[in-house]
């Protein structure tokens, strides 16, 4: 799970993994008050040896590179991730993660746009190559890339749309994060047949519940992974079994917060969740 969901406090976290029996970090933010592309290396270093002396190890960086509107342009994306891979690097060389995660970027024009390949591709032909420099330089110096769909304007919002970035990407090597949830909140309800659409595509899966008011299917209620109106189980024990992603990764539930509902020890609940209808 992302460190931050069991405590503000970096060593704190990574002692209720440990309580909680998890071997994998997800590190995000909350890092020594820190996100964490922005730590220094000596901050790096320093979190690498708290995790390691619990026995933990680190599954992926989640960075937040790449999210932004791509109408901002080139120039922008280029001095705010592409000229802060090398900090980045060095970051990832002390932590020594599994993956590095960039974001699917932004666009403004999200609301008119059926499929944003088109758009992309006319208006902003930079984009995907420069995602495939950034990940040639992080897999230049030994990293794993992972892509993940976003909410907020995310130009991935349909399996079509995810199928078209990594076509146009056409570096093999880099995986999707497939983010159920977020995938669901931009208006793809989470179905076997969406699982298997991506399948062959997909390296890492965030987890996390969400609810539909009755009768419908659109994201309205935060809810812990057993109270989902989506189905949890039937998926995650299909990603298990393929074998596509090593790690799942518990993420906080988006959505509004339901009246009379107890949100307390929800991420406590969300695991014991996944052990008792998940894993065989």
């Amino acid at each position: 799970m992302l460190n931050s969901m069991a405590s503000d406090d970096f060593p704190a976290a990574l002692d209720r993994h440990v309580e909680w029996g998890l071997v994998d970090v997800d590190l995000k933010d909350r890092i020594f008050d820190k996100a964490v592309a922005g730590l220094t290396r000596d901050e790096a270093a320093r979190a690498a040896r708290l995790i390691a002396d619990r026995g933990l190890t680190t599954h992926c960086l989640s960075t937040g590179f790449f999210f932004a509107e791509v109408e901002r342009g080139e120039a922008e994306f280029r001095a705010r991730f592409i000229d802060r891979l090398d900090d980045l690097i060095a970051v990832a060389r002390e932590l020594r993660p599994r993956l590095v995660r960039l974001l699917a970027a932004r666009t403004t024009r999200r609301d008119e746009l059926v499929h944003v390949g088109e758009y992309i591709e006319a208006e902003h032909p930079w984009l995907m190559p420069l995602y495939a420099e950034a990940a040639a330089r992080l897999g230049d110096a030994g990293m794993s890339v992972t892509v993940e769909n976003e909410v907020g304007g995310c130009i991935l919002a349909s399996p079509d749309e995810i199928r078209w970035f990594f076509d146009a990407l056409d570096t093999p090597d880099v995986c999707l994060t497939w983010d159920v949830q977020n995938l669901w909140q931009m208006g793809t309800y989470p179905t076997l047949d969406v699982y298997e659409s991506l399948r062959d595509l997909i390296g890492y899966y965030h987890l996390k519940g969400g609810q539909a008011e009755p009768g419908a299917t659109d994201l309205k209620w935060r809810s812990s992974l057993a109270d989902a109106s989506w189905p949890v189980a039937e998926i995650t024990r299909r990603v298990v079994s393929d074998g596509v992603s090593p790690v799942i990764c518990l993420n906080p539930s988006h959505g509004a917060p339901k009246p009379g509902v107890d949100y307390s020890d929800i991420v406590a609940r969300d695991i014991a969740y996944v052990r008792d209808e998940v894993l065989p």
